[in-house]
């Protein structure tokens, strides 16, 4: 293989863009589960229903 041909295939990033979307995905999925076991705690969902009651009552 050729220094040119080597370095052209170095520069090529094809499949960057399915790995950044895989990485972006795992990240979005990690935030949601964190998210999901926060709200559902029970002390978050005591103070929703505080900050709830005091606005409706």
């Amino acid at each position: 293989m050729t220094a040119t041909r080597l370095s052209a295939r170095l520069r090529d990033d094809a499949g960057m863009n399915t790995a950044e979307y895989a990485v972006g995905t795992l990240a979005a999925v990690a935030f949601a589960g964190i998210l999901l076991k926060v709200l559902t705690s029970e002390s978050v969902q005591a103070a929703l229903g505080a900050v709830i009651d005091r606005a409706l009552g």
